[in-house]
């Protein structure tokens, strides 16, 4: 989902896109995993890279990811993204709703529950166009382990609240919203705006503005890490 980002950036930036355990070439050996054991794990991970005062970006679950590690390391980051996702735990309508897709990839497995996720993730306006794009998306999710879905599903009910890091943590922040997300309501998104050095809404898109609003993000993700 970074292809395009990580093209343009690289040619003024060193630019990694990790897998999260569980996903793409990443094995997840348990059947259970915190946000902060990720946390730990991609702290390794860097040292062993050799990645010193990074600035991360992270889109939904990589935002939750991405504050965990700045609870973790603190001033080592020089900078966080979050990129439609929230610093606020789930409510419990938004628990139930886990829950319920819980029950939903126990039942019916990885396939079924990737055609059903993705698409809604587009605003509605936007699918058509990105009809390619979420067949992608489909296809590359479909390769995911069910036990890491699994995981990860429960790790993101179950985070805990980070609002306080968030506002502060001392590096340069970036927020961008999209207008009609309907996993991270826009109302939620504008509780961070004044803790954030860089704060934007996306107007008419929902959860996947990469795609959605690919130049816009290109470019206010460019000032963000110009700056």
């Amino acid at each position: 989902m970074w292809n395009t980002f990580a093209e343009r950036f690289s040619e003024d930036f060193e630019v990694f896109c990790p897998d999260l355990p569980g996903f793409g070439e990443t094995r997840l050996e348990q059947d259970h995993i915190s946000l902060e054991e990720v946390a730990v794990m991609l702290q390794e991970w860097m040292a062993e890279q050799q990645i010193e005062k990074p600035i991360l970006i992270g889109h939904s679950l990589g935002g939750y990811v991405a504050l965990a590690m700045a609870e973790l390391m603190g001033g080592e980051l020089k900078g966080i993204g979050l990129f439609h996702s929230t610093a606020f735990p789930d409510e419990d309508e938004k628990k139930q709703t886990r829950n319920k897709t819980i029950t939903f990839v126990k039942k019916y497995g990885v396939d079924k529950f990737m055609d059903a996720f993705v698409p809604p993730l587009f605003s509605e306006a936007h699918r058509l166009s990105q009809e390619d794009q979420i067949a992608q998306l489909v296809s590359s999710g479909k390769r995911s382990s069910k036990k890491g879905i699994l995981a990860f599903i429960v790790a993101m009910r179950d985070r805990k609240d980070r609002i306080d890091i968030w506002q502060h943590f001392s590096g340069k922040k970036l927020f961008i919203a999209g207008e009609i997300d309907g996993a991270i309501k826009i109302e939620a998104s504008r509780r961070h705006q004044a803790f954030a050095t860089h704060y934007h809404e996306l107007e008419g898109v929902g959860h996947m503005g990469m795609f959605e609003a690919e130049s816009e993000c290109l470019e206010i993700v460019g000032k963000f890490l110009g700056n």
